[in-house]
């Protein structure tokens, strides 16, 4: 039995079937064992008992049809032969030394059955499947030194027919099915709740409340999920407010101070490298509030992210261009992703305001970068190229770490290391993935990809 729930667990891990699927094959599966071993255990149980039972019943009409003949009037017996064949199946017929005879089937319940009719009727007692091709239970008998054969049905004699048991069988197997059916669908539906509910919470979504009622266990977990949702709400709401105050404090002394160092009398070289400091500072306050915000609603049905990455490179490239760079971009059409396309701006931006600050090419110091977006099988590939120093196999797992920064020899400048943790977090709700990969040419591919998705 252990051998079976193995085997059964391995086929429907790989055809990576559901819960409720699983726990239904299983006990399909145990109940078509138990079954069979019942029906095993019943026959061998029945055949014996059947076996004396049908044997004395063939033994008592040999004796009666006997008695009957031998004190009947000879006038009378024509009349009593066909009265016994017509009403209770029973014909007497001579035996002959030149009858062909076939024996029973060699099985345990018809070799009882013989052993038990010979030994009420005498040793001498022949039982056969059929005299001279005619089928029955053939027993024979003596009367006066006259041999004859009385002949049963074998539907008399023999055990209950296959197809009786066959249907008796799938009447109990389909009972037995249904009602495992109803227990799975009953354990199954409070977990395929919950997993419901859990994906909402993960996709940022606030969940409705699982039913706080049913079996202890249930109940229990239905109550601690909801207070933990509750929980995880107030804590998203806290978080807003503090950051939203953080921000307006820490951005409102910031514009005092640009103001300031505008109306004193410091050098252009001291304002310029107080303004750079200052708006570094406002980018990381930045960084911060987006890190924080959370992703938007997954859409039911694809969007078309060509239209919206057309729309991004229009106003991408205009600021790109005004820090002295240069943007290109070629974009397939006609591309659909179960994305939407605030968080789709969002990550394509944060790749790109990454390559303007960080993949500077060695030779002008200046950002050439190149946007692709093609179909890749079932795959929508989404690429930002720069030209810059690129980055250092080893340090690519740590820079997709929050509040993690390459080294100065790539970025030359600082920050609060949340742009890659900010598209990898925003990739993850929708199935997506974040692939750093180094340029042949020198340089840095930061390449999403994207389940594609119907427009």
């Amino acid at each position: 039995m252990s051998r079976l729930s193995r085997q059964l667990k391995k086929i429907t891990s790989r055809l990576r079937l559901g819960l409720f699927s699983r726990s239904f094959l299983l006990l399909a599966a145990l109940m078509l064992v138990s079954l069979g071993a019942w029906l095993q255990v019943f026959f061998s149980m029945e055949e014996g008992p059947r076996a004396t039972q049908m044997a004395q019943r063939a033994a008592t009409s040999v004796s009666i049809t006997r008695s009957a003949l031998v004190y009947a009037p000879t006038n009378v017996r024509p009349a009593l032969l066909l009265d016994l064949a017509t009403k209770e199946s029973l014909r007497i017929q001579p035996r002959e030394t030149t009858d062909r005879l076939e024996p029973l089937p060699d099985s345990n319940y018809w070799n009882h059955v013989a052993s038990e009719i010979k030994k009420r009727l005498g040793a001498g007692t022949q039982v056969m499947w059929s005299v001279n091709e005619a089928p029955g239970v053939w027993v024979s008998f003596e009367i006066n030194r006259d041999q004859y054969w009385l002949v049963f049905d074998r539907e008399q004699l023999g055990l209950t027919a296959g197809i009786e048991w066959f249907g008796w069988g799938v009447t109990a197997l389909l009972l037995a099915l249904i009602g495992s059916a109803i227990s799975v669908r009953f354990v199954n539906r409070p977990l395929a709740q919950l997993a419901k509910v859990a994906q909402q919470l993960a996709r940022g979504e606030t969940p409705s409340p699982l039913p706080e009622k049913g079996p202890l266990e249930i109940r229990e977990m239905n109550i601690a999920f909801n207070r933990m949702a509750r929980d995880l709400r107030q804590a998203e709401a806290d978080r807003e407010i503090m950051l939203a105050g953080i921000s307006h404090d820490l951005r409102t002394p910031l514009a005092r101070m640009r103001l300031e160092i505008e109306m004193t009398s410091v050098s252009d070289e001291t304002r310029q490298a107080i303004d750079e400091d200052l708006a570094q500072i406002d980018h990381s306050i930045g960084q911060l509030m987006e890190y924080a915000r959370p992703a938007g609603v997954v859409p039911s049905k694809g969007i078309d992210i060509s239209r919206v990455l057309n729309d991004l490179f229009d106003r991408e490239r205009t600021h790109t261009e005004s820090l002295g760079g240069h943007l290109s971009a070629s974009i397939q059409p006609g591309l659909y992703a179960k994305i939407a396309a605030h968080d789709l701006k969002r990550v394509v931006s944060n790749l790109i305001e990454n390559a303007r600050r960080y993949g500077r090419s060695p030779a002008d110091d200046r950002a050439y970068i190149q946007l692709l977006a093609r179909q890749e099988g079932g795959t929508l590939a989404i690429e930002v190229t720069d030209q810059g120093a690129g980055i250092a196999e080893a340090d690519i797992e740590r820079l997709l770490r929050p509040f993690s920064r390459g080294e100065s020899a790539r970025t030359g400048v600082s920050g609060a290391g949340l742009g890659l943790s900010i598209v990898e977090r925003l990739l993850g709700q929708v199935g997506g993935q974040l692939k750093l990969l180094q340029r042949p040419s020198g340089g840095l591919i930061a390449r999403i990809e994207l389940p594609r998705a119907r427009g």
